[in-house]
């Protein structure tokens, strides 16, 4: 099957391992926005778009269980998210595999569409942009990257976009959807975008 293949199966795992010591310490997938909690909001705009759906996390397992298979960083002490991604990409069932925040409610629901699009042959992982900013834990990677991630991260490598930089990468920008990647890290962040929510009589 060609990389370019615009039909190939996708695997995606929602990074919830996190500390979130910006949130109190609180388990960000569980945080509540509009009467759900942040994972909600994320599955109900993934599990249409890709064919299996993983849950890295390092707590809440149970919780986070009933809703879909739970991965957990094989290194402790909440490494970030190359480590979810290491998880990730070892126990995916596909090749490609897309990866997402927890905290994540506005993911856009053409979000896979646009980044088949974007694949060319010699593609190793697609990245998000913003307009601004790179957001680089919404990525497809591709599995053949598994080993080269365990090197780095034994490296001591923690930057998700160095380590990127290593590698044949399709950015694909969402300047479009400006609250496409809007991160709640704090509950002051969370305040402020849920009271827009009901402002505006919109949904995430």
């Amino acid at each position: 099957m060609s990389r370019s293949d615009p039909t190939f199966p996708v695997s995606a795992v929602i990074l919830a391992g996190g500390r979130a010591t910006r949130m109190g310490g609180n388990d960000k997938g569980w945080v509540s926005l509009a009467g759900q909690p942040l994972i909600a909001h994320v599955l109900e705009r993934l599990r249409p778009q890709v064919d299996e759906v993983l849950i890295n996390a390092n707590r809440s397992e149970e919780r986070y269980r009933a809703l879909a298979p739970v991965i957990g960083d094989t290194q402790a002490d909440f490494q970030g998210p190359l480590a979810g991604m290491q998880a990730g990409l070892a126990a995916a069932c596909h090749d490609w595999v897309l990866f997402v925040p927890c905290d994540g409610p506005a993911l856009p629901r053409d979000l896979m569409a646009r980044f088949r699009a974007a694949l060319t042959p010699q593609t190793e992982l697609v990245v998000a942009h913003d307009g601004e900013h790179l957001q680089p834990v919404v990525a497809l990677l591709h599995r053949s990257l598994l080993p080269s991630l365990q090197r780095a991260l034994a490296e001591g490598e923690r930057k998700t976009g160095a380590w990127f930089a290593r590698h044949r990468m399709t950015v694909v920008p969402f300047a479009d959807a400006p609250d496409a990647f809007i991160n709640l890290n704090s509950p002051a962040e969370l305040a402020a975008y849920e009271a827009r929510l009901l402002a505006g009589g919109d949904t995430p």
